[in-house]
């Protein structure tokens, strides 16, 4: 009970923090004074020691710049941005079979060659056997897992994970994705914690951090039309009114623009060169938000030189209109001593400025100066107000330390399972994430097998949103989706048995919608067999998420015993909350109601009998409206048919008015009685 308690609190963090990467949502970190940690640890290093501490190099060393390819080896970056990745010069003899081999795997998955992706994946197996690439073994994890060409065998997608572990970071995602799902807290943590190091090392600092956006491709059972409207980048309608109104000289259309190019938003690619051209004609016209965006672009030498003079100028200037983002910049500088003399005073001034008013990135810079003693009296509980402040504005840094306190034990009491979900969260954010980036340009370009075996992969390494996108294509699409078996396409069985998988995985994490489809799978025996027991167990996960049709079909099925217990009080209960959490429930709940009237006060009446063989007769009239009323030849007559009808009853109304008319209009005879007029 207590394991399946903590499995709960950790889904509903899940579920509330995740809402900030996926969309946007506001949400709220609670911590109780029991999580609080009385004392602070002793000071055992000096102030110039922490102040050149990684958690101020935020802007990043000229040296310590490592491109996404270092950051993430194995990258499959190659394959869909060759232009921005090293020359093939730099490959060894397995990398070059290896990336071969990917590129074949996705051209294979794209058209539906089986022949071709026969070939991949036997370069893939040559690979491992000649050198043991450890990316090869990687893709070779997967293939096992998902059962694509190979039988599907958990242990040895696990073994070639735990091998390729090393040295690729993506079956280091996946083998602590594994460990995380079975609650092994210990071996998790240890590799989500190395994982969200290599991810904040990647981001760049800012008030809204680079992020390539996951984009949920659907909204319940329907495609999520606007969310991918806005993910056409150059092609979208508002993108380009955007651009019409910049050209035109609109300041803070520039500035987005801008914005959108720097940080690779709504389906752009990241364009620091175009992004400074537009940042630069914004700040001829006097936008401030530019001009701390300029500061930043120096002070990181994005696209150009590195220059912290320039810098400074530049956010001095933002913080004049006034900017605070540009206050935070100004701090760090100060902080490091980059382009000014390094003073602690005038940094955290900076760093108060910003913070009170609402910019995320003072608050974490105070948080670490309370934390390391920097410039102030170490105060851990300061350190960590602060940092709860940052994470609840949605700064990936701060999840980054309030997870490192949970971990170690400094400042929070040490939780291993809360450790894990953060630094599980802020690992996500990590450069393999354009794997998200990819799979949507790929669904955009109607390339659905493309788009499938990319989230299947991202599903693979935990990602809750490309669980859900996979399963949703699986199911939308069918065949389309190029779903692949042990030797050939999957078989509708195979499908939805895959499909039931991921959806099973994203309502672990707390996806509601895919709780309640996981509950009508086993109530409706599709792609599984009938299991009211299941069934049941998977609404009551979807209830605990709030969800009204999944309170409503746990009151129908106390009502009719079905996988529950035969209550009808309870079954009224589950009906009343439905129509609490959603309104538009009332007319099902209204008829579900009477029912269970009719059902407590009579209950061997015709009615009920009637009620009770609908399900039975539902489908077999179903049935017939399909097979019979719909088929293409009866569909014709009978729209015929019913023209004819239509025609006939207006003829027939036409006749009687006018017969009523023709007789208003006769005359009326003298010997006919008038009544006398008052």
């Amino acid at each position: 009970m207590q394991l399946q308690t903590r499995r709960l609190q950790l889904i509903f963090l899940i579920l509330c923090l995740s809402s900030l990467f996926i969309n946007a949502r506001p949400f709220l970190i609670v911590i109780s004074q029991d999580d609080l940690k009385d004392g602070a640890p002793p000071d055992d290093s000096s102030d110039s020691a922490n102040s050149d501490s990684a958690d101020w190099d935020e802007f990043g060393e000229p040296e310590s710049q490592n491109s996404a390819l270092e950051l993430d080896p194995g990258s499959w970056r190659p394959i869909f941005e060759p232009d921005s990745t090293a020359s093939a010069s730099d490959s060894d003899a397995p990398q070059d079979l290896y990336y071969t081999a990917l590129g074949k795997m996705m051209s294979a998955v794209s058209s539906g060659d089986l022949r071709l992706m026969e070939d991949a994946v036997a370069d893939i197996d040559q690979a491992v056997a000649e050198s043991g690439d450890p990316h090869a073994q990687s893709v070779l994890g997967l293939l096992y897992g998902m059962g694509i060409m190979k039988e599907t065998n958990k242990a040895k997608a696990f073994m070639y994970h735990h091998f390729a572990a090393e040295g690729n970071k993506q079956s280091k995602m996946a083998l602590a994705y594994i460990y995380f799902r079975q609650e092994m807290y210990e071996k998790a943590v240890k590799l989500y914690a190395e994982l969200a190091e290599v991810a904040i090392n990647s981001l760049l600092v800012s008030k809204d951090s680079p992020v390539i956006e996951p984009v949920r491709i659907h909204n319940g059972a329907e495609e999520n039309k606007q969310a991918l409207r806005k993910s056409r980048g150059e092609e979208d309608e508002d993108f380009q009114i955007l651009e019409y109104q910049a050209q035109k000289g609109n300041a803070g259309a520039m500035y987005r623009i801008g914005l959108f190019y720097y940080f690779g938003l709504r389906g752009l690619r990241r364009d620091h060169a175009k992004a400074l051209s537009w940042f630069s004609k914004a700040v001829e016209k006097g936008e401030p938000k530019s001009m701390e965006l300029l500061g930043e672009i120096y002070a990181r030498g994005a696209g150009v030189e590195r220059d912290y003079t320039k810098a400074l100028q530049w956010l001095t200037r933002a913080s004049k209109q006034p900017s605070f983002t540009a206050y935070n910049g100004m701090g760090y500088l100060y902080v490091k001593g980059y382009g000014v003399e390094k003073n602690y005073t005038k940094a955290k001034e900076y760093f108060e400025k910003a913070a009170e008013n609402d910019e995320s990135g003072g608050h974490y810079n105070l948080g670490v100066m309370y934390l390391k003693g920097i410039g102030v009296k170490r105060d851990v509980k300061k350190a960590c107000t602060h940092f709860i402040m940052a994470a609840n504005a949605g700064q990936p840094k701060a999840f980054y330390q309030l997870a490192k306190m949970f971990h170690t034990g400094v400042g929070l009491k040490r939780n291993i399972p809360m450790a894990s979900a953060l630094y599980k969260l802020v690992a996500e954010r990590g450069p393999w994430s354009s794997l998200s980036r990819w799979a949507l340009e790929s669904y955009l370009k109607s390339d659905i097998g493309k788009a499938f075996f990319l989230y299947a992969r991202m599903a693979e390494l935990g990602y809750e949103v490309a669980q859900s996108n996979a399963a949703w294509i699986l199911d939308k699409y069918g065949e389309q989706s190029m779903c692949l078996g042990e030797s050939g396409f999957c078989t509708d069985a195979e499908r939805h048995q895959r499909a039931h998988s991921l959806w099973w995985q994203a309502s672990e994490q707390g996806n509601e919608h895919a709780a309640l489809l996981i509950g009508d799978a086993y109530y409706y025996g599709r792609g599984t067999d009938v299991d009211y027991d299941r069934a049941a167990e998977a609404y009551m996960h979807a209830k605990s998420q709030l969800n009204a049709q999944a309170m409503f079909n746990l009151g129908y099925m106390h009502e009719h015993g079905l996988g529950l217990p035969f209550d009808l009080h309870l079954a009224k209960r589950y009906y009343d909350q439905a129509l609490e959490l959603d309104p538009a429930a009332r007319l099902p709940v209204k008829l579900a109601l009477v029912s269970l009237w009719l059902r407590m006060n009579h209950a061997d009446s015709f009615l009920v009998h009637v009620i009770d063989s609908l399900p039975e007769v539902y489908p077999k009239i179903d049935a017939w409206v399909e097979d019979v009323l719909l088929e293409e030849g009866n569909a014709t007559i009978l729209t015929l048919f019913a023209c004819l009808l239509t025609v006939l009853y207006l003829r027939e109304r036409q006749r009687r008015h006018a017969a009523v008319r023709a007789a208003e209009a006769v005359p009326l005879h003298p010997n006919d009685h008038v009544p006398p007029q008052n």
